[in-house]
This record gives C-alpha cells, structure tokens and sequence, in this order.
C-alpha cells in the first residue's frame, strides 16, 4: 500500500510542475511572441480549459481500461508537447502545444486519486488526499518558483524545456513502479459510460463538489496570470519574485498537510469548509489593496492554507460520490475545477480590460468563496459509505 501510494505522489510531484510554471514568465511570453500580456496571459486559459474538457473521456477511459496505462500514456504526451513548447516560433503554436499538454495533464493527478480511492477505506482517505496534495502542492512550489528563476537566468523557453525533461524522465522513473503493481485492467464496455455517470449526478452531494470546486477555480486561480503583471505595474520587473509570491500559495497547501491529522482530530468537518471559504475571501481582499510582494507572500501563504481546509474536505466527498466509477467522479471533479480555472483569466482579464477594474471582480470573487465555504459546512453530508 505504501510504495503504491509513494509512487502515486512521485508521479503527481513531478507533473504539477507544469501547473503555475508558466504564470511568472506570462510578460516574458509576450515580448517574445510580440503579444499583449492579456493575451499572453490566456496560455492559463489554453492548458486548463482543455484539462477540463477532457475529464470525462479520461475518467471513463482510466474505469475501462488500466489506471497506471492510462497515466503513463498522459505522461508520455505531456512531457513531449511541453518540451516541444520551447521551440515555438509563434503564439499559435505554442497556444496549440498548451492545449494538447492540458489534455493530457488531465490524465494523471485525477486518476492518482481515483487509485488512492479505490486502496484506502473513507475514515483514512483524508489524510492519504492530503499527502497527494503535498506532492501536487510541492511541484507547484517548486514549478513556479524554479520558473521564475530560469526566466530570470535564460528566458521563458528554459521553462518549457526543463519541465517537458523532467516529465519524461519521471515517466521513465515511474514505470518501473507500474509494472510491479500489476493492476487488472477493465474491458472496454461504452455501456457503462451512461450509467457511471448517471449515478454520480444522481447523488445529491454532486452539486455542491462541483460547483464549490467550480467557483474556486474562476475566483481564485483566475488571478495567478496576472499576479506578474501586478507586480509589475508595481516596479517589480523581476520574475522569480512573481514565482515567489505565486510559490507562497503552495507553501500555505504544504502546511495545510502536515497539519491535517491535527485539523480533523480537533475541528468538526464543516468547521473546516467555513474557515475556508471565509479565510480565502479575507485574501482575495488583500490582492485587492495592492500590498507589496513579501505581504501579498504572506498572503498567498494564507490563501493556500485556506484554499485546503475548504478543497480537502470536498475531495473525500468526491471519492464517495460513485465508488463503482470513483475515476469518473474524480475525473468529473477537475472538470469542474478546471473550466473555472479556464473561465477565471477571462473573468479578470475582462475586469482588467474595462471600466470595471480588478478590485471590483476580486471583491465579487470574496464574497462566492465566503458563500461557498458556508454553503458546503451547511449542507454537505456523508451519503455513502466505501
């Protein structure tokens, strides 16, 4: 159990690399391309968006056939478009690039999750989601603050370069550990898709997982593409100190998870999704003063730990929507995170484009997680047991 689990956070540690890599480079993007940086800034929109759309095929795909299979082939992908995105000549390319490692990202870390699921009883999945969170935080912090340092040193297309390598050299890593799991793989069956997901809609916890997952990704991760240009309309030019403000929000998940055997022995469930939503509205708030980067640092050490408390608690329920198709529900879950994520740069964007402004769309953007929070302690309730 063990090593499989080790092996699963191996797997996402290196592959959410790829996921704020790219957000401390956005005004370097755009001066190599000759763009504008709210163009440039769409690349988030470009890998989330098709990340999203993809999840029920792959979900359906990873509950026919081999899990490990199916992550591997997605491995294979992703590191091949993301190294290839180093070489592009033009925006359009590198967008189309963007677009296939977003589908192909979306085959590991909700699958990774769908195994854990589907080897750990509900009582200890918890604390088992929280260490593939620590890996996926981990990548995170290191994908964006690594990025803002190689941007600084040799330019945005060292980004690509160095995490399309890492990928497939994780891959070649990880299939040693695939091969001794043996898992049993299904039978391609096109009937079952229908039914699968049926019976995750049908239970009555599906809206509130999917649409709280939904709301963070548009309010709060619809504002890391701009976090560089905000910086810099401050003075601050220098990339790695965008990676570094963007790095303090996966230190604030890494927290969260070597507390959360604290957390759930000392606080109710519902406890915890209010402070949630509530703390990451707080931050929001903060984005919206224009402090300076070592406080919006804080800040963003802060509105990761937040972000958890609520997410944590909503992926266990996501688990438990359908345990007969769990890489479905799982697979169904980031397609909501994610089309809020590929929703939320052009929220702002459109904010930051207009008369409307910034502070108003964060301000909105404070009140729907400080609803949500809410919402979810009221009223999600365990309705299966696995």
């Amino acid at each position: 159990m063990g090593s499989v689990l080790n092996l699963m956070a191996f797997v996402v540690f290196a592959t959410s690399l790829f996921m704020r890599s790219v957000d401390p480079v956005i005004p370097q993007i755009a001066e190599g391309l000759n763009v504008a940086p709210a163009t440039a800034a769409l690349l988030s929109t470009g890998f989330t968006l098709p990340y999203a759309l993809a999840q029920p095929v792959l979900g359906a795909l990873a509950d026919m056939f081999s899990k490990t299979r199916l992550i591997a082939i997605c491995m294979l992908i992703l590191g091949l478009a993301t190294l290839a995105c180093a070489f592009a000549t033009n925006f359009e390319t590198l967008m189309a690039l963007r677009v296939v490692a977003g589908i192909t990202a979306g085959g590991v870390f909700p699958i990774t999750m769908a195994v854990a699921g589907d080897r750990v009883p509900v009582a200890q999945r918890q604390v088992v989601i929280a260490k593939l969170l620590f890996a996926a935080m981990s990548g995170n912090l290191l994908g964006a603050s690594g990025a803002g340092v190689i941007g600084d040193l040799i330019g945005w297309r060292g980004v690509f370069f160095a995490t399309g390598i890492i990928c497939l050299i994780a891959l070649a890593v990880a299939m040693f550990g695939f091969l001794r799991m043996n898992e049993s793989a299904g039978r391609f069956d096109l009937s079952s898709l229908v039914p699968n997901y049926r019976a995750i809609f049908r239970n009555p916890m599906a809206k509130f997982c999917f649409g709280a997952v939904f709301a963070e990704g548009v309010f709060l991760f619809g504002v890391f593409p701009y976090v560089a240009g905000m910086l810099h309309s401050d003075g601050e030019m220098r990339a790695s100190i965008a990676g570094t403000v963007i790095a303090g929000f996966a230190i604030g998940g890494a927290i969260y998870t070597f507390m959360v055997s604290w957390l759930l022995a000392n606080f109710a469930e519902k406890r915890l999704m209010a402070a949630g939503g509530t703390t990451m509205a707080f931050c929001l708030i903060v984005i919206a003063l224009w402090a300076p980067w070592p406080i919006e640092f804080v800040n963003f050490m802060l509105l990761g730990f937040g972000f958890y408390l609520l997410h944590g608690c909503i992926q266990v329920y996501v688990t438990e929507l359908a345990p007969a198709a769990r890489a479905s529900a799982t697979a169904g879950h980031s397609a909501f995170f994610f089309l809020g994520q590929a929703a939320g740069p052009v929220v702002y964007g459109l904010g930051l484009s207009s008369s409307i402004g910034l502070v108003p769309v964060l301000l909105t953007g404070a009140v729907v997680l400080a609803a949500t929070g809410w919402l979810c302690a009221l009223r999600m309730r365990r309705t299966v047991a696995s």
